[in-house]
């Protein structure tokens, strides 16, 4: 089965771009395109995509706002941020309406195929240079605990890391930097069919709902260092 696609973009250039390459490929198909916010939305509604390739700058309704409504929907597809790297602030807010995952406008056109392949099959990060930044200034500093009552019984432990074993806490960290389960493996020395099942795992412990979530819980609990 095709991975279908929903393209929204205000940039009448790109749409044909991509919709000419994805074309030419045997396991993509656009359903449709949208030339802003509000029409994207509809479209999710009505075509049930399983990616939708989103432009933050768009008239009328932006991206974070149609990706925050796209994602809200039952059984809701997979969003791919388009950006800049300077447009920091926007993709904060993508990553709080739900987006998985972010492609860079520069990037070549083959590039942002294989993105869309990846991000549909749950599989790794996008631009992981770019994420990994963008990750680590979104998820901030953990607020400090307050320190517990006199004569009182200590709290459990009230970290989300408290029910995963110490090889999924290595996977994760390593999720958090942006590897794919291929270079999980490589540098844990172990299958890759073994770091998916890791992945799995902690997917339904940590309830994430996709590597980009995965990658933020890793920075907030301090399994990756944040940068100075």
């Amino acid at each position: 089965m095709s991975v279908r696609v929903l393209l929204a973009d205000d940039q009448p250039l790109m749409l044909v771009g991509l919709r000419i390459l994805i074309g030419d490929t045997n396991d993509l198909e656009v359903v449709g395109e949208a030339g802003d916010g509000s029409e994207a939305v509809r479209l999710v509604r009505e075509l049930r995509p399983d990616v939708v390739v989103m432009d933050i700058r768009m008239p009328g309704m932006d991206g974070i706002e149609a990706t925050r409504q796209a994602t809200a929907e039952p059984d809701p597809p997979k969003v791919l941020v388009l950006t800049t790297f300077d447009d920091d602030e926007y993709v904060y807010g993508a990553l709080r309406a739900g987006a998985s995952g972010f492609l860079l406008k520069s990037m070549a056109l083959n590039a942002i195929l294989d993105a869309i392949r990846v991000v549909a099959a749950g599989d790794a990060l996008l631009a992981p240079s770019v994420t990994r930044r963008l990750i680590a200034d979104f998820a901030g500093t953990p607020a400090t605990p307050a320190a517990p009552e006199p004569d009182t019984e200590p709290a459990a432990d009230p970290s989300p890391l408290a029910g995963i074993t110490d090889r999924e806490r290595e996977v994760l960290a390593l999720v958090g930097q942006g590897l794919s389960n291929t270079e999980i493996a490589e540098r844990l020395v172990i299958s890759a069919a073994t770091a998916k099942t890791h992945v799995a795992r902690l997917f339904a412990k940590l309830e994430a709902r996709d590597r980009v979530h995965l990658a933020i819980i890793a920075f907030d609990t301090g399994l990756v260092p944040r940068r100075r």
